[in-house]
C-alpha cells in the first residue's frame, strides 16, 4: 500500500518547516494495562511534560498514546485529566504540539484538533526540521506483505465502521476495545527481538530513501528505543515507549538528536 504510493508520491511536496529545541515521545499506552499502573505511568509523564516545558518550541507525540481512543459526537473518553490538562499548559507557553495517530488512537477526531487546536495526523509526515529532511509517523503497516493487518487497519478506518461501532453503548465499546488492546500487547510480547521485528521497517526506509534523500526517520511503535544508521546520509530513530523504558527524543538546532530516558 504505502510502497505503491510512494512511487509517484513524495513526502515533501509540502514539507512543514520547523526549527528550535524539538521533543519526541510516542507509546504512552494511557489506560493499559490496568487504572493503577496507567495512572502511576500519567504522573511521570506530566513530570516530563513540566521538565521540557522549561525549553521546548515543538512536542511530537507518534501515536498510541492513548491504549484506546474513541469520540463519540458528543462524548470523549473518561480519565487522563492531567495529562490534557498539561497539554494545555504547553499550549499557553506557545510550546508547539504535533500528534500522530497509532494503531490504538486511530480513531481520534476533532476534539485534538478543535478543541486544543492541535494539528492531528494520520499518516507519515515529512518535516524540515533544524534544517533536516525529516519524515515523521507511528511505524505501523509499513510492510506491504502483511496484508492482513492492512486490511484490518483499512476497515477500522472505514467510515461506515466507525459510525456502527460508535452505536454501541460506550461501556460495551470500551470493553470490547480492552479485550483486544490486551490480546494485541500479549502477541507483541511473543514476538522477535527488536532487530529481526524491526527488518520491514528498514526495508521501507530504504525503499523511500532510493527514491528521494531524507535524513531522519522518527518511528515509534516498536516500543524499543534504537538509534541506527542506515547510510552515511540517513538516521532511523525509533523513540521507544513508556510502559518499560520512559524514553523520549531531544533536539537542539545545531546539535544531533538524542535517545534520552526520564528518571
Amino acid at each position: 500500500m504505502y510502497l505503491q504510493r510512494m512511487a509517484t508520491d513524495s513526502f515533501f511536496k509540502h514539507p512543514i518547516q520547523i526549527e528550535g529545541k524539538v521533543y519526541m515521545a510516542s507509546d504512552f499506552h494511557f489506560g493499559a494495562p490496568d487504572e493503577v499502573s496507567s495512572k502511576s505511568r500519567e504522573e511521570a509523564v506530566a513530570r516530563w511534560m513540566d521538565q521540557i516545558s522549561q525549553d521546548a518550541d515543538h512536542l511530537f507525540l507518534l501515536g498510541d498514546v492513548f491504549d484506546f481512543w474513541f469520540e463519540y459526537k458528543d462524548v470523549i473518553p473518561k480519565g487522563n485529566l492531567l495529562f490534557l490538562s498539561k497539554l494545555l499548559e504547553l499550549k499557553r507557553k506557545g510550546i508547539q504540539i504535533h500528534f500522530f495517530t497509532g494503531n490504538h488512537d486511530m480513531w481520534v477526531n476533532d476534539f485534538f484538533s478543535k478543541d486544543l487546536d492541535i494539528p492531528v495526523y494520520r499518516q507519515q509526515q515529512g518535516f524540515i526540521i533544524n534544517g533536516k529532511r525529516c519524515l515523521l509517523g507511528h511505524g505501523d503497516g509499513l510492510n506491504p506483505a502483511d496484508r492482513g493487518y492492512l486490511f484490518i487497519k483499512k476497515l477500522f478506518a472505514n467510515p461506515v465502521c466507525i459510525a456502527l461501532y460508535g452505536a454501541l453503548p460506550p461501556r460495551w465499546a470500551f470493553h470490547i476495545a480492552r479485550k483486544c488492546s490486551q490480546r494485541s500487547r500479549q502477541s507483541h510480547s511473543n514476538q522477535k527481538p527488536i532487530q529481526d521485528k524491526e527488518s520491514s521497517t528498514i526495508a521501507y526506509i530504504r525503499h523511500v530513501c532510493a527514491k528521494e534523500p531524507i535524513d531522519f526517520f522518527f518511528f515509534g511503535h516498536h516500543h524499543s528505543p534504537l538509534q541506527m544508521n542506515i547510510s552515511d546520509n540517513t538516521q532511523y530513530i525509533n523513540i521507544g515507549d513508556w510502559l518499560f523504558h520512559s524514553s523520549y527524543l531531544a533536539w537542539e538546532a545545531g546539535s544531533e538528536p538524542q535517545l534520552l530516558e526520564f528518571q
